[in-house]
């Protein structure tokens, strides 16, 4: 699972007043380079920068798992990244002699962009060629998508518990990139994510569902 940062010029975000669900602190940690080089990532406010992109794997794949699991779906999390994904989505079927359903997903959290739900997609950019080219290549089964994260930078705001649950501070979206072409000479694509394509119980049920008709998720 890859991870992405901002850049530092990237402009001051907003985000909810952590007060209202109780106080909460969060120390800035900045990840030195050698004096060359600027910090890394300085605009995350990190618990611990040197854990920062692992925790950020954990909070995409605890989103994931929530809602798989709403859905009725088994998450595994494939433990060797040598084929370009992350989770396997299983589902049971419903008479025994049947086959289950599966997907798997490639995921990505990225501290960089704040979808604009008024406009039609979002960009993500990846920062490895490899990465598209597992979700481009045609599949038989099972089919596989893109599923990307948004987080705040603010670590602190990632999640808000109330008294009528746990919030998890933004969402993910999902896009199938199967038989997408881009110039081979692009090193790193970009690719536009719907942004209708919002990740939870229902539409994890259709992509399912639409694998088990044989149709595209590409439609």
């Amino acid at each position: 699972m890859a991870l992405t940062q901002s850049p530092t010029r990237a402009p001051p975000m907003t985000y909810p007043d952590p007060s209202m669900s109780g106080e909460r602190h969060c120390r800035v940690v900045k990840a030195m380079e050698p004096e060359s080089k600027k910090p890394r990532a300085s605009h995350i406010e990190a618990v611990d920068m040197r854990y920062v992109t692992q925790m950020m794997e954990q909070l995409q794949q605890g989103y994931m798992t929530s809602v798989a699991a709403t859905a009725g779906l088994a998450l595994e999390v494939v433990p060797v990244d040598v084929y370009g994904y992350d989770i396997r989505l299983i589902r049971p079927p419903s008479n025994p002699q049947d086959e289950e359903a599966a997907l798997l997903a490639q995921l990505k959290c990225t501290t960089q962009i704040i979808p604009d739900q008024s406009r039609d997609h979002f960009s993500y950019q990846f920062t490895k060629r490899q990465y598209f080219d597992h979700l481009a290549k045609a599949r038989k089964y099972p089919k596989a998508i893109l599923i990307v994260m948004t987080a705040p930078p603010r670590q602190a705001d990632w999640t808000q518990v109330t008294h009528d649950g746990l919030w998890t501070r933004r969402s993910c979206f999902w896009v199938s990139l199967e038989g997408k072409e881009i110039d081979p000479s692009v090193k790193k694509p970009t690719v536009h994510i719907p942004t209708k394509n919002r990740v939870d119980a229902d539409s994890l049920t259709e992509i399912l569902d639409k694998i088990d008709r044989g149709e595209s998720l590409n439609d």
